[in-house]
């Protein structure tokens, strides 16, 4: 009897039809069977056959089909969930036994800026060490982008379980270059309405937060230009555009080689820097020996 039931279960399992679980999944996930079958590397065709396939075997629908867009039918809601666990599950176990290259990820703005510029220390000091970078400043999935470190605000939520480690408290003030300021007469805060306000379009509150920080609600800041990222706001205001609010961190080369002037210095903002480690690979000596060294480089 007991061997009659283990034949039987292990016959269940050969037929596991995971390639239409791994196309359900995706699609449950992602909301559109385009998006899952751009993400799987195969036809739309392809995906919705593995769907209806496997909704012909259960006799449920999996899937609500919308004009644009599915939804998970209640069944397939259940079904999904417990499938994106087992996938990461799946994935993670073959991280521990195939590690990959050591791949950091953070913003294009600290990676140029902030990284870049230090990188051949840390590859003279670490020579093999397998280096890839990742440029994303927003949530990460470290198993499905296969992701070891990620630098990021504390302003963006971390996923569970994700070890996190803080790097520096931020602090914010205002730049523009020696030439503007002299032109436009930048001496107070009030004078800053004189000015052309620069903003950037991942931080769209920074003024009316620092304003607030400098008990300055009263004074009225309206932005002229808006700029995707916050390196083009600082070769915007290096290049005597108006003025930018930035990190500090991000402007010191600028300030030190006098490209840039901070008119009313730093102010400690309400966010830190910090970096998140993949739970599965915290304890890589290659990913510890970069996390050591960015934290180090972030104090100096």
């Amino acid at each position: 009897m007991t061997s009659e039931k283990v034949s039987d279960a292990s016959s269940g399992l050969h037929r596991l039809p995971l390639s239409s679980l791994r196309a359900y999944e995706a699609t449950a996930r992602l909301g559109t069977m385009s998006a899952a079958a751009t993400e799987l590397f195969v036809t739309h065709g392809a995906i919705s056959r593995h769907i209806h396939s496997l909704e012909e075997q259960f006799g449920v629908p999996l899937l609500v089909r919308h004009a644009r867009s599915v939804s998970p039918t209640p069944e397939g809601a259940a079904l999904a969930s417990k499938l994106t666990e087992a996938f990461r599950l799946m994935r993670e176990a073959i991280a521990h036994l195939e590690p990959g290259p050591v791949t950091l990820s953070c913003s294009a703005t600290i990676m140029t800026k902030w990284l870049i510029p230090r990188l051949g220390a840390f590859k003279r000091t670490y020579p093999d060490t397998e280096l890839r970078l990742n440029i994303n400043h927003d949530e990460v999935d470290f198993i499905q982008d296969q992701i070891s470190l990620a630098i990021r605000s504390s302003m963006k939520r971390p996923p569970q379980g994700v070890v996190i480690e803080p790097l520096l408290h931020e602090q914010i003030g205002p730049v523009c270059h020696r030439d503007y300021q002299s032109h436009v007469g930048i001496s107070t805060i009030e004078s800053l309405a004189q000015a052309r306000i620069l903003e950037t379009a991942t931080r769209p509150n920074a003024w009316k937060e620092w304003m607030t920080l400098m008990n300055c609600e009263d004074i009225r800041l309206t932005p002229h230009e808006r700029y995707e990222h916050f390196y083009l706001v600082i070769e915007a205001a290096v290049s005597q555009l108006g003025v930018a609010l930035v990190p500090r961190y991000l402007v010191e080369k600028e300030i030190e080689s006098g490209q840039l002037v901070a008119p009313f210095g730093f102010i400690d903002s309400p966010y830190s820097l910090d970096l998140w480690i993949a739970p599965h690979e915290r304890f890589r000596d290659d990913v510890r020996k970069l996390a050591d060294w960015i934290r180090k480089e972030m104090l100096n």
